[in-house]
């Protein structure tokens, strides 16, 4: 174990030390590019500014390098399968209004992974839904009804549905941990797009066991299954460029690590005493419910003393990235909120310091966009005082020649290269790596096809970049001047965007791009150059962003070999048993089908969901319910099922549904209108 400090010691003094002196060179070079004459306040405000964001890759460019000589050095075989384990783990997933088909298929595909091993006794699997939708509730029941009967009475399956979905999925989880957390010695945390081995869960069960200071492993998980050009380029950079960076982080972190919220083994006890998350003081975005509660948990396990690791090399985990450039952007804005009330925490009492830093690096991976916005505005403010603002020809040191506000372009020229450089390093590093390793190279296509696929993807981030920047940047000052983020599903499926929802979305970047691209070649045609990486990204904006949803444009790429990941060339067996899964359930029809209308149709399945629901909340006399009463006057007004599915709205049905007594209403309309009262109408 001391050795084990002192290595994670030396990883940090390379990380961070490296880190620092590049810093140092760069804002150095930087200094002598721009004071060549008199600096002026905007010299030295984009001296500023090049520091902070050059400090932010040269830390990504150390940790990456770390990551790239560890993985050299480290050899290819894969830990072994345990053979028997002596504790029980639950496998929970929470839900929110997701697709019963893609959900269950997983749930089942893992659950015959782990009954394959020999060890499935050691494990039970809970489906804990924060539905809101009424619809999507009754399907999730329908689908754990039918997982039952088909597995038997056997399987360890288990579903909750929260009337509240108070908290969110933090609360989820915890409300897990309070009923029956007791009963597990661990818990392993899934995303609803999470899909781990039978080989990968037992050894991270074992890992568990064999280590009583553990408090939370976390897996790193690969993206697969994606299709459209924008998930398949994600897809592409995270098997590529993910391993390197994951390896770093876990090598210079040690026992000090974090928690992305899934694909994770968590000892439920210390999760029970240490991770209660507290509200912040204030209204949202930067207070109340803490949205990123991740990062929280691990930092309140690590300060208890429980040790939080990562163990990147263990295969066999994987999830789903989001279709489309919206669609990330959509769940980045959510995570840029969660990280941005960090700020709020990092201060806490008795936290470890690479845990604030940890809380530091995710802040600044949101503030490092509009510190680049503020960059490039500076910098085209320099260019126009160096164009347009009159020299000084009487300067206080009564020098001979007037003064201008000048840069050394050579030294310029020399730092651009050493900041790209630094940038695109870890990627270089992953593709030298899937290069020098003859299964992976094949698998993906040969070194020729890796070679054009790493390029492609170089191409399409930097077109992408500019246009993240703004989005990054917008939710930046919105959560700044107090707008709270809202909390929608995912779109997990594979699909477009409807065309004008793009144009709303990016006619704004479009508009900025041209703006900037006509001043910018108005002022000097090298500052047009400088610029043109990111005015054309943001001229792009919409066909790019379009283009990111199209199924076609990645099945064409998948078709010519290219941005081919091993995982794609070769599926993983419980990736290939999800999808067999996911078609059978789709074909049962639960996600299409109107929740009510089957409680009507279905007498079994009503009496097993009044079965399920939580007792009735004792009313206070007085207070009347207004979506209960308008429910239940609907309800006695109808005369059929078809008129009350008419009349009653979204939270109406949500009541009636949860409500025992509405339900037996329900159950007494008639299916159809008498013919009698049909013709008098």
């Amino acid at each position: 174990m001391e050795r084990s400090k002192a290595a994670t010691r030396l990883a940090r003094l390379f990380v961070f030390g490296g880190a620092l002196l590049l810093t140092g060179y760069g804002t150095y070079e930087m200094y002598q590019v721009v004071s060549v004459s008199r600096t002026t306040i905007l010299q030295w405000a984009l001296v500023a500014l090049f520091t902070v964001n050059f400090s932010w890759i040269a830390v990504a460019f150390t940790s990456a390098l770390l990551g790239f000589l560890a993985l050299l050095r480290q050899p290819r075989t894969a830990p072994p399968v345990p053979s028997s384990l002596d504790q029980r783990t639950a496998i929970v997933m929470p839900v929110y209004n997701e697709q019963t088909a893609r959900t269950y298929a997983a749930l089942e595909a893992i659950y015959e992974e782990i009954e394959a091993t020999g060890l499935g006794s050691h494990f039970d699997y809970f489906i804990l839904s924060d539905t809101t939708n009424s619809d999507a509730w009754i399907a999730e029941e329908r689908a754990f009804l039918a997982l039952r009967e088909r597995l038997g009475p056997n399987a360890r399956f288990y579903y909750r549905h929260r009337p509240k979905n108070y908290h969110r999925k933090a609360g989820n989880i915890a409300d897990f941990v309070m009923r029956w957390g007791g009963a597990y010695e661990h818990m392993l945390v899934l995303d609803a797009d999470s899909l781990m081995t039978g080989e990968c869960i037992t050894q991270l069960a074992a890992a568990m066991e064999a280590d009583p200071d553990a408090g939370i492993i976390q897996t790193l998980p690969l993206i697969i299954n994606r299709n459209t050009l924008f998930a398949r380029v994600q897809q592409f950079a995270a098997r590529v460029t993910g391993p390197v960076i994951a390896t770093g982080l876990s090598v210079w972190m040690g026992r000090d690590g974090n928690y992305w919220g899934h694909n994770a083994i968590i000892r439920t006890r210390a999760f029970a005493e240490q991770a209660g998350l507290p509200d912040l003081r204030g209204k949202p975005p930067l207070g109340g419910h803490i949205l990123s509660h991740d990062f929280v948990e691990a930092a309140l396990m690590r300060r208890a003393g429980w040790d939080v690791y990562m163990l990147p090399d263990l295969g066999g985990s994987y999830e789903e990235s989001p279709p489309s450039l919206i669609d990330l952007s959509a769940r980045d804005r959510r995570w840029c909120q969660g990280n941005l009330q960090h700020m709020r925490v990092i201060t806490a009492k008795g936290l470890k310091l690479p845990t604030r830093q940890h809380f530091a690096t995710g802040i600044m991976s949101y503030l490092a966009s509009p510190f680049w916005l503020f960059q490039l505005i500076v910098g085209i403010a320099l260019v126009l005082q160096t164009t347009y603002i009159r020299p000084e020809y009487f300067a206080r040191d009564f020098r001979l020649y007037p003064i201008w506000p000048r840069f050394d372009p050579e030294r310029a020229l020399a730092l651009f290269a050493l900041t790209m450089g630094i940038l695109l390093a870890p990627k270089v590093f992953g593709l030298l790596l899937m290069l020098l390793r003859r299964k992976e190279r094949r698998a993906s296509g040969g070194a020729i096809r890796l070679t054009v696929s790493a390029v492609l993807e170089i191409i399409l981030s930097a077109l992408l970049a500019p246009i993240m920047m703004l989005i990054q940047s917008g939710s930046v000052f919105q959560i700044l001047l107090g707008r709270d983020t809202g909390w929608q599903p995912q779109r997990r499926d594979d699909g477009s965007i409807p065309w004008k929802d793009i144009v709303r979305r990016h006619r704004s970047h479009t508009v900025l791009g041209a703006l900037a691209g006509i001043s910018a070649f108005s002022i000097s045609t090298s500052l047009f150059l400088w610029m043109s990486p990111t005015i054309v990204g943001l001229l792009l904006a919409i066909p790019l962003s379009w283009l990111s949803g199209q199924l076609g444009a990645g099945l064409a790429l998948k078709r010519w070999g290219l941005l081919r990941t091993p995982e794609e060339f070769r599926p993983p067996a419980i990736a290939t048993r999800a999808n067999e899964l996911q078609a059978r359930n789709a074909a049962f029809g639960f996600d299409d089908d109107d929740g009510i209308k089957a409680l009507y149709e279905d007498a079994n399945l009503r009496e097993r969901h009044m079965e399920m629901l939580p007792p009735v909340a004792a009313r206070k006399r007085g207070e009347i319910e207004t979506d209960r009463a308008l429910a239940e006057a609907k309800l006695v007004d109808a005369e059929t099922i078809d008129e009350a599915l008419h009349w009653l709205k979204h939270k109406e049905r949500m009541v009636v549904m949860h409500d025992r007594a509405l339900l037996n209403i329900l159950m007494h309309l008639k299916k159809d209108r008498p013919a009698e009262a049909q013709a008098a109408e």
